[in-house]
């Protein structure tokens, strides 16, 4: 018996995969749900596992390919040892061929359109694929072109401007370059960081934080904290815990535009940036206002591995709040995070480092942070910025207001 291997279920707004590696070639033997071969998508990699055991027959989707939903992949023959028929290929390429329709380019016109109706297309600088045509078998009229324009389609149809040609390199310099194709993820993340710029008034606020009430109060109950949770106590989870407190004072850094409303939101799902080898992946802790130290330690360290792993599911990754960035990780002193839209607010943390600074009249030395919230100007106030930062900076300073609800 033939069983097809399909893509799997992909995620809401995610409609097409690239194949990424294939880890069985045809005639390996295969169990069940044993991986066949990795999908990249522009969120996540995806396992796509055997549906059964026996042979591995055609792979009908190579290396590099893209599919849609649902796609054809390949075939396994059930059984051990099992041959592929040699009908297999024929019956399953009427199955495959909706799939790669999805993804194959319209074909061009083969009409010839009006020689006044392509001057007005010109000028108006639209293609003869965003107009509608009137004419015998299609063909556009000037008239069509007008009410083209007139309706706006030059506004919301016209083609993205075309991307800034590299300079001339010499032949020296190219054969000693190296050029790779950007991955889905890492589309995604450029187009995602640049829409963000383009849509918020993005404006950031800075602060600094006196680390050495946390670092105390860790190193006096990490032992006790790690024995009885079975994870170790960081600092991440007193951020969490900070960030949810001052967002129940400051709601609209917890809000996000929808249109010309703003929805406030009675949660708080926190999204942890976590750097991987593919790129930037926000992981969510769901109701982390709801949540105890412990528990907010095991939930980041779990999808911080998954996301190494590039296991991360769609749903883990939907539905943020509000973001924590933390780039102190990688000896970062400074910086201006982007926002993760729709969200309204990001916090970056930065590296602890020892600092002169002042107390009661007196120089001391203290472990400091520099904190950052980047926030969207159009709902967010630069007072309620402040404040939001204040109260963050409060917290961490003195963990006990936490326990308060001060």
């Amino acid at each position: 018996m033939t069983v097809e291997v399909r893509v799997p279920a992909l995620g809401e707004s995610v409609t097409e995969a690239t194949i990424a590696t294939w880890f069985k070639k045809p005639g390996d033997t295969v169990a069940v749900d044993e991986i066949l071969c990795e999908l990249e998508t522009d969120k996540v990699s995806l396992d796509v596992p055997s549906p059964a055991a026996g042979v591995l027959g055609e792979i009908i989707a190579q290396e590099g390919e893209t599919v849609g939903a649902a796609a054809l992949l390949a075939t396994i023959t059930a059984g051990a040892g099992g041959a592929v028929a040699p009908s297999a290929k024929a019956a399953e390429v009427p199955a495959a061929a909706p799939a790669a329709a999805s993804v194959a380019a319209t074909p061009a016109r083969d009409v010839e359109d009006a020689p006044a109706a392509k001057k007005a297309m010109a000028e108006a600088g639209l293609t003869a694929a965003q107009v509608q045509g009137s004419g015998r078998d299609g063909r556009v009229m000037k008239e069509d072109v007008a009410r083209a324009v007139a309706a706006g389609a030059a506004a919301t149809a016209a083609p993205a401007p075309a991307a800034i040609p590299r300079a001339p390199v010499p032949a020296d310099d190219a054969a000693r370059e190296e050029r790779v194709k950007m991955t889905k993820l890492r589309q995604t993340i450029a187009r995602r960081l640049k829409d963000s710029q383009n849509t918020a008034a993005m404006l950031t606020t800075y602060n600094e934080v006196d680390m050495s009430g946390i670092m105390a109060l860790r190193n006096e109950y990490k032992d006790q904290f790690e024995k009885k949770h079975g994870v170790k106590l960081g600092f991440m989870s007193f951020f969490v815990k900070a960030c949810c407190h001052a967002l129940k004072e400051v709601p609209e850094v917890n809000a996000e535009i929808d249109g010309t409303d703003i929805v406030y939101k009675n949660y708080v799902h926190m999204g942890v940036a976590v750097g991987t080898p593919s790129g930037l992946v926000v992981p969510v802790v769901r109701d982390a206002d709801q949540m105890g130290f412990a528990a907010i330690e095991k939930k980041i360290a779990e999808l911080g591995l998954r996301a190494r792993d590039g296991k991360l599911s769609m749903a883990e990754m939907a539905g943020g709040s509000f973001t924590i960035s933390n780039g102190g990780v990688y000896g970062s002193l400074m910086s201006s995070p982007i926002l993760n839209p729709p969200q309204s607010g990001i916090l970056g943390m930065h590296k602890i480092q020892d600092r002169p600074v002042v107390v009661n009249g007196q120089i001391v030395i203290r472990p400091m942070m520099y904190l950052a919230l980047s926030y969207d100007h159009r709902i967010v106030d630069g007072k309620g910025a402040v404040t939001f930062l204040v109260r963050v900076k409060e917290a961490l300073e003195d963990p006990r207001r936490l326990l308060m609800d001060l």
